[in-house]
């Protein structure tokens, strides 16, 4: 690896964001090169029960990943299992507790205007063919599943996850929506010895990232195409969160440009445009 792709890659992959117990904020865009988007993770068990903090001038969105828990914003309390997911407009005073364990993946992005708080439970995510669906071919299947997206009020984040069959490519063909959107991806529920391959290139001879990703690893995309690859027997498995360039007017999912050669059949994400 050259210098230079060694350094580029440095500041596009942060590693083992799932380590930290209570909440940490592991990308902002005063440590990336993220316009807006900011991703922590709040991790709470018996020893760690509750993470309390305010949103500020950002809108958040949480995704559970596993476990359970309370939160508690706007004077309501609200209970919150795997996949549920949960909008916290700005200027809201959060509190996350647990009795057991709790991994929520959180993402935010500035906002002027203050949406209103909404809960997305996974069980209606799995009702909606738009908001849940398989894409892909032989070597490209996998499950999109949008928590945030079109099902929401807000302002510039969307995200959701993708799970993968094992050995397979996912954000496939190669797809970029710089002009809109930026994004990251974190990987998560991959443990040992499983591990996938990132790029992100907005020219293939010359890629700015290309790297092992691992459980817990997040990789930001502010442009370029960014397909990846699991390895054989394991599948890869990833939050995906975006914000928007513009408020409310870019905040659209799907609207991709595919990369010329693999344009032939689409983008894979059709089916939430429906």
């Amino acid at each position: 690896m050259s210098t230079q792709m060694q350094e580029t890659s440095e500041r596009m992959i942060f590693r083992r964001t799932n380590e930290h117990k209570g909440r940490h904020i592991s990308i902002t865009p005063q440590n990336s090169s993220m316009k807006h988007l900011v991703y922590g993770r709040i991790i709470l068990d018996k020893e760690t029960p509750r993470a309390e903090f305010s949103t500020g001038e950002l809108e958040t969105g949480l995704i559970c990943l596993s476990g359970e828990c309370t939160i508690k914003a706007d004077g309501e309390t609200y209970k919150i299992g795997r996949y549920d997911s949960i909008y916290i407009p700005r200027d809201t005073e959060v509190e996350v507790t647990t009795e057991s364990a709790v991994d929520l993946a959180e993402c935010s992005a500035e906002v002027d205007k203050k949406y209103p708080l909404q809960v997305v439970r996974y069980a209606d995510v799995e009702k909606d063919s738009s908001l849940k669906f398989k894409t892909g071919g032989p070597s490209t299947t996998r499950t999109v599943n949008i928590t945030l997206g079109k099902n929401i009020e807000a302002g510039r984040i969307l995200a959701g996850f993708t799970t993968s069959e094992p050995g397979h490519w996912t954000s496939w063909p190669p797809h970029e929506h710089a002009a809109i959107l930026e994004e990251l991806y974190v990987y998560y529920d991959m443990p040992a010895p499983a591990f996938g391959v990132q790029f992100v290139y907005t020219n293939p001879d010359e890629p700015e990232f290309i790297g092992v990703v691992r459980d817990g690893d997040a990789v930001i995309m502010p442009k370029g195409f960014h397909p990846n690859v699991s390895v054989p027997g394991h599948p890869i498995n990833f939050v995906w969160m975006m914000a928007a360039h513009r408020e409310v007017e870019d905040r659209q999912f799907g609207v991709v440009t595919v990369q010329p050669g693999f344009d032939q059949g689409g983008s894979g994400l059709e089916a939430s445009r429906k």
